[in-house]
Order: structure tokens, then sequence, then C-alpha cells
């Protein structure tokens, strides 16, 4: 009979050796990146990652957020079509790959270093492309993964959730974070904002809605979705009934189609039918409703009238998420 015990506990081992090797790491790149979240009062920190790496990050994203850090993770993969936009001058980028070499990751690099994005990267490799690149680098390299056959991240996985923590932890404390202070942001005890504040709360309304009708040529569209910066437009009637939407993803596959956004109606081109929420759902109900719609931007209608929109990304700064 195979030893079930004897591989969990090699498994354990090895992760603790593992996390033990970290000890040295916490060091002078480390108290730099803390200092550097620490002084950046009005940005936010971006987490990235693929595959485990991106389960870590989002993870750690959430940590961070949770104790005073505002930090939100953003799929490199959607950041390469569109939610990029989401990040903005004087936040801070935490991208995370174990061998320094995500293609998906590298490929954003030049992009965020024109925008002066800084850039700390989280990898297992300090000679890799992302550690180079990066502006701190934070070292997780573990002695072996705890798989067997050394192909799924394990050990590794474990060392970046414990560098995130620690991270965390030691930003929590220098800004004196409290009980209090983490009682506000969670549904536990008060129930907290997730179950108070409600889409209303956080819609963009009047000139900040992006509204155009189902004649306006797309590229004019285009200039609607660019100057209120949601990623869509809702497209309505005179009486600002709603007729369907316009979203970045569906301006992707009109191109693929070979579109002329020149000539082309927005009515032509749109999605109808589009997921709309009443304002007075609770952000919380919003944010289960876009996931499992698996969209970033939503429509808040009354009798079909358009009186509301937001995108994921009101949410997070919300702190819903």
């Amino acid at each position: 009979m195979f030893d079930y015990r004897a591989a969990a506990l090699e498994v354990l081992n090895t992760e603790v050796q593992a996390i033990q090797q970290l000890e040295q790491y916490f060091n002078d790149d480390f108290i730099r990146a803390c200092e550097l979240i620490l002084a950046n009062e009005n940005g936010k920190v971006v987490v990235m990652g693929m595959g485990k790496s991106g389960h870590i990050g989002n993870k750690i994203a959430a940590t961070l957020a949770s104790t005073g850090t505002s930090a939100f993770f953003v799929h490199p993969g959607e950041a390469a079509h569109g939610d990029l936009g989401m990040i903005e001058p004087g936040d801070i980028v935490l991208a995370i790959s174990n061998s320094g070499e995500s293609d998906e990751i590298l490929a954003l690099f030049p992009v965020l270093k024109r925008l002066k994005i800084t850039i700390i990267s989280m990898t297992g490799k300090p000679s890799s492309n992302m550690a180079k690149l990066a502006d701190i680098h934070l070292q997780i390299t573990v002695p072996k993964e705890a798989c067997p056959i050394q192909l799924a991240p394990t050990s590794s996985t474990t060392a970046t959730l414990v560098m995130g923590d620690a991270l965390a932890m030691a930003l929590m404390q220098a800004r004196g974070f409290t009980a209090e202070d983490f009682a506000l942001s969670h549904p536990g005890g008060a129930l907290g904002r997730k179950l108070l504040l409600k889409l209303s709360d956080i819609m963009h309304i009047g000139d900040a809605l992006p509204l155009v009708s189902s004649d306006t040529l797309i590229r004019e569209a285009l200039l609607e979705i660019s100057q209120k910066g949601l990623g869509m437009t809702a497209v309505v009637d005179e009486n600002h009934q709603l007729q369907g939407i316009f979203t970045d993803g569906d301006l992707r596959r009109i191109l693929d189609k070979r579109v002329d956004i020149h000539t082309a109606l927005i009515g032509d081109v749109m999605t109808k039918n589009p997921t709309v929420a009443d304002p007075n759902m609770l952000a919380a109900e919003g944010v289960n409703l876009m996931q499992e719609k698996s969209i970033n931007g939503l429509l808040l209608c009354q009798d079909n009238k358009v009186v509301g929109a937001l995108n994921m990304h009101d949410l997070l700064k919300a702190g819903v998420m």
C-alpha cells in the first residue's frame, strides 16, 4: 500500500525548507520595495502574474488591499488587450514569475517604462529578464519544488505567497493599520462597505456617462469611449433607451473582420441585449454579476433607460473587491 503520509511529510519538509530559505531575501531590496509602496500614498499596487503565479498574485493583491495598501490584480493577457488602461501614472506594478521570463509580462514592460510606472519584480531567477528590467527585484528562489518530478509549481508558489504576505504585513505595521481600520474594509462585524455600498454610489452619470446613438460612426464612438475612459459606450435612442453596447472587445473583433471604422455605423456592430443592472443593486452583487458574465463594464438602467455606467476599476477603487 502506498504510504500517503510519508509523501505528505516529504512535501511539508520540502516547503518548510523553501520558506526558511527566504530569510536571506528580506534584504535591502525588500526594504526599498516597502518604503517605495509606503511613500506612494496616491497610487495603487497593480499585481500581475501568469498561471499559478497569477493565482498567487490574486491572493497577494487581496491581502494588500485588505490591510491598508490600495492594490488589485490585472491579468497580463487582458492588460495587453485593454486592461492596461486601468494602470495610471503613480501606480506601482508588482510583476510575479518564478522563471522571470513570462512573455506576457515582459511584453508590457516597454509600455510600463514609457508610462514611467515603477516595476517591482518577484522571481526565482535574479539573472532573468524580469529581474534585470525591474526597478526593484524581490528574490524567491527555492532549493527545489515539492513535486517529485519537479514540474508542478509547489515550493515556489508557497515561497511567493510568503514573500507577498511578508510585504503586506510589513506595510500594515509600518502605516499603523489597526483592527478598527481592518473592520471598516471587511464584511465581518458591521458587515462593512461590501454590504452597504450600492452601484448608484459609484456609477458614472451625466457628462461622464458614455452615450452614442445608433447612427454614430464607429470612429466617433471610439472618441466617446476614449474620452469617458470606461472601455465602452452605451448605444441609446433619443430618450436614452438602451439599444446596445460597444466595448473595447467589440472593437478588436470588428478589426479582425476588417470592418471600416470610418464608414460603418455603431448600430451595425454593437452588441444587442447586453448585461445590465439596476443602480440600487449592492456593489458586491454587481461584482458577482460581472464575474459571472466575464465582463469588465456594466450599464445601469431603470425602465431600460441608461442612467449610469461603471467598470471593474470603479469597483476596485471603491474597495468592494
